[in-house]
């Protein structure tokens, strides 16, 4: 006879004062639950090109230097690492956030991750 599996549920309700920060939560949780190790710096550009949409453009490159006090020469090798990763990718002359992990941070955001041993 199989032992019972038991499912514990836990809900967080987070509130976020924008998109930016919901989107940072949340590639923080995916960077942690996947080891990817990725660094404030990276989050933040992640969760920017996500809300943007590309990080290509000379204005939105701009734009996040100014808001997170950054250069260029950063972006670029925050870029590099993160499309090896296969975090970022090249589509159609844009770098963007894989769509695989692009959510609408607009709008309210519930994660269930199941853990399983076994």
């Amino acid at each position: 006879m199989e032992p019972t599996k038991t499912i514990i549920k836990q809900t967080l309700k987070k509130t976020c004062s924008d998109g930016f920060e919901l989107a940072q939560r949340y590639y923080s949780l995916l960077s942690s639950l996947n080891n990817l190790h990725l660094t404030e710096r990276e989050l933040q550009l992640l969760s920017f090109a996500s809300i943007k949409g590309n990080i290509s453009y000379a204005n939105i490159r701009q734009e996040f230097c100014e808001k997170y006090d950054t250069s260029n020469a950063t972006i670029n090798n925050m870029i590099s690492k993160l499309k090896k990763m296969g975090v970022l990718v090249k589509e159609a002359s844009k770098v963007k956030v894989n769509p695989i992990i692009v959510l609408d941070f607009s709008k309210p955001v519930t994660l269930e991750i199941n853990l399983i041993h076994g």
